[in-house]
């Protein structure tokens, strides 16, 4: 099978099972999963994409958990909020210095996927226990990830090698 068939059905059957998964047995923002699958394959995949992206996207994750929780001590002004996220913001661009985050889109993913996860849910993040927004999106975003390598592991097996023999 050539790669780019390999691909469509590995990454097409993956799909169903991510959607089938975060529907039933593990209750998580499938649209995450995406993005996080997006991310792995974005920043070069195999291991070393596989770990550069779970990291980017927890650092995104991270700071955008610390960003909201800045908020929900402020009394909610359009100001207050507009000045922690540039704040967050700013903490991104920060962290891209980082070797191993120094792809600042993925962080960005990361921190837009816990607020999306939060508006979402209608959980604050000062929620406590595992339907914390954070924690759920820190979740997400690892599933993915694993759902991209699972993926590129699958479609690579899948796909024949072209052998050239001069005769």
């Amino acid at each position: 099978m050539k790669k780019s068939e390999a691909y469509t059905f590995s990454i097409g059957v993956l799909a169903v099972a991510d959607t089938w998964l975060t529907a039933t047995v593990f209750p998580v923002p499938v649209w995450v999963t995406f993005i996080a699958w997006a991310s792995f394959f974005v920043l070069g995949a195999g291991r070393a994409g596989f770990v550069k992206s779970v990291a980017s996207n927890l650092a995104g994750a991270v700071i955008s958990s610390l960003t909201l929780l800045a908020i929900a001590t402020t009394s909610g002004s359009a100001l207050a909020v507009a000045i922690l996220v540039g704040v967050g913001s700013a903490a991104m661009v920060q962290a891209s210095k980082i070797k191993l985050l120094d792809v600042l889109p993925a962080i960005v993913w990361g921190f837009a996927s816990t607020v999306g996860t939060t508006v979402a849910t209608g959980k604050p993040i000062t929620t406590i226990g595992l339907s914390n927004p954070g924690l759920v999106a820190a979740a997400a975003l690892i599933t993915g990830a694993a759902f991209g390598f699972a993926s590129e592991v699958l479609g690579n097996a899948l796909a024949f090698k072209h052998e050239h023999k001069l005769g």
